[in-house]
């Protein structure tokens, strides 16, 4: 189908910043100019706070988000998108709101490292330590230690998969979910969607070139699974996923074909299209109803994964 107008009314007011591509300037300013794009703000939850918890590298700064209402509650860690080099605690804000709200549950959002000046794996590495702590500081936090998922969008989705993997490879907390927003699973720029949807559509293939150029300290870590999870020889054991992509995405191919993956190892996956939608919509649920029927369904999915309901009834 044609991109959706609610889709491209935002595409226009994102060009009028006259920003320029990230790819074309400096990891630190294209820090700058994503803080300048608009962004919804969520809705009010019960308590948010910053903090600050051990990481492999240093501290790593993390936002909690409580439920209004009694716990104990599930807990999340979230994680942003932002390939691996742009993207903070404000910029995943919004979406860390609507999680909270949405499925009822603790939200742990994660100011990983970023590349270049911290290559793979720092970012996973403080991902799956801040997982742990989650898991390990759970009564405190009023969060049922049983019920911890994780999620994230774009390059926090490729980072959401790699920690299922940790997980389950170190003997780390039992997961019971992953939320995969258009994950980047594999550096791959010769996909159907990276060839019609490479430009033109807010994400570029230069751009997916110029971040994955960042994140890898060497080629041999494009093919480490918990860099690019697609490449994992083994995938069963993994806590059930929910998938989501867009149409006029450079990662569509990708991700869907690590949910089919997922489910041929045995996985409870669903893995939905959002067709007439570009890389990033999932953060613009206040203007698009397709992004509030995504954000819907991430936070229905999460309440069903920990309530223990099967994947996709």
């Amino acid at each position: 189908m044609p991109l959706d107008p609610q889709i491209v009314t935002v595409m226009e007011a994102v060009a009028a910043l006259g920003l320029p591509p990230n790819n074309e300037v400096s990891p630190e300013q294209a820090r700058i100019n994503g803080k300048m794009r608009p962004r919804a703000p969520g809705p009010e939850v019960g308590k948010v706070e910053d903090r600050t918890i051990p990481g492999p590298g240093g501290e790593i700064p993390v936002r909690i988000y409580t439920p209004s209402v009694s716990g104990p509650f599930p807990g999340l860690a979230w994680f942003h998108g932002g390939g691996w080099v742009v993207g903070d605690l404000d910029t995943a804000d919004g979406v860390s709101r609507h999680m909270c709200a949405g499925a009822g549950c603790v939200v742990v959002s994660v100011d990983y490292r970023l590349a270049p000046e911290t290559k793979f794996p720092g970012a996973a590495d403080d991902c799956y330590a801040a997982t742990q702590w989650l898991a390990a500081n759970a009564a405190s936090l009023n969060v049922d230690s049983s019920r911890i998922a994780t999620g994230g969008d774009s390059a926090g989705g490729n980072l959401s998969a790699a920690i299922s993997l940790m997980s389950r490879d170190r003997g780390g907390c039992d997961l019971v979910f992953q939320l995969l927003v258009y994950p980047v699973t594999e550096r791959n720029f010769d996909t159907v969607s990276y060839i019609d949807n490479g430009q033109g559509y807010s994400l570029t293939r230069e751009g997916m070139v110029w971040f994955w150029d960042h994140y890898l300290a060497s080629d041999a870590d494009a093919t480490n699974p918990y860099a690019a999870p697609m490449h994992a020889d083994d995938l069963s054991g993994l806590p059930p996923a929910l998938v989501i992509t867009a149409e006029y995405d450079p990662l569509r191919d990708e991700g869907e074909v690590f949910g089919k993956k997922l489910a041929a190892a045995g996985v409870p996956t669903v893995c939905t299209r959002y067709d007439g939608m570009i890389h990033g919509f999932f953060g613009m649920s206040a203007a698009v109803d397709k992004a509030k029927e995504a954000v819907d369904q991430a936070a229905t999915s999460l309440r069903e994964a920990f309530a223990g309901a099967p994947v996709g009834r």
